[in-house]
């Protein structure tokens, strides 16, 4: 039976058979994760493989709604309604919130870049991003996702996942960011072991040419590491070591806060 006037089918069109424009409006909101802040109507026509019209209809329809917004230049970004709602999810947040005093307090101390991360799909995504007036400049944001073996808060998370994890990073292969990046799979299992002997993980030249960390596990209710917490300062610093302890202390602080919420 056809749909009734007015009223949109919601089963997939002759060139993406099979697919809701539900399905189809979530293709083009993915689109944008992993650093594509900003997109043209024709990058996202790559990106998703859909038909040009029905990514111009569907692109006006998230724009009506909020979820998208239209620049000056042609382009679009996720849009202030849909920043609003993500916002609302109560897992990310309520970490966040429980964290910000801590990593506001290490902010004060390092005056350097801090981050909150948490594992997502296999990749470091960043909760929370503190920064004063930092020495380096790093490529994250919050929201942003980032290979588990290129950063020092996403080894942590990575040392402390399950071994399938572990393996699936392995077998996706280890790219290349930066000087100081682990490419080998041995010498990556090795550092994951010393992560979690030592409670720590120092970074350099990993992520982004010139910038080093110092990261450390967030514990949950539960004793399993449900996050991390790390500094970023420049790799002209000749010694981390005493960024460890303050590190350390925020991480612990905020797991005896979510321990005795």
């Amino acid at each position: 039976m056809s749909p009734r006037p007015g009223r949109r089918a919601i089963a997939g069109n002759a060139a993406e058979p099979g697919r809701t424009v539900l399905s189809r409006a979530f293709a083009i909101l993915d689109s944008f994760l992993d650093g594509r802040s900003e997109q043209t109507h024709g990058e996202i026509t790559r990106a998703t493989g859909f038909a040009p019209a029905t990514v111009y209809r569907l692109l006006a329809e998230l724009v009506g709604w909020g979820a998208l917004e239209r620049t000056g230049r042609g382009r679009y970004r996720i849009g202030l309604r849909l920043w609003q709602l993500g916002s609302q999810a109560p897992g990310g947040r309520e970490l966040r919130d429980v964290a910000l005093p801590y990593l506001q307090d290490l902010l004060q101390v390092t005056h350097e870049v801090v981050h909150l991360v948490v594992l997502d799909e296999g990749r470091a995504l960043y909760l929370e991003k503190l920064e004063a007036h930092p020495d380096v400049v790093v490529t994250s944001r919050v929201g942003k996702r980032l290979p588990l073996h290129a950063t020092g808060p996403g080894k942590v998370l990575l040392a402390h996942a399950p071994a399938e994890c572990v393996d699936d990073v392995v077998d996706a292969g280890l790219d290349r960011c930066a000087s100081g990046t682990i490419t080998d799979p041995a010498r990556l299992r090795v550092v994951l072991a010393e992560i979690r002997r030592t409670g720590f993980c120092l970074s350099r030249d990993e992520m982004t040419e010139g910038a080093s960390s110092v990261a450390a596990p967030v514990h949950g209710p539960g004793e399993e590491v449900i996050a991390a917490i790390s500094v970023v300062v420049p790799s002209s610093t000749p010694n981390l070591s005493p960024l460890v302890p303050v590190v350390r202390m925020a991480a612990l602080g905020v797991s005896r806060a979510l321990q005795s919420a």
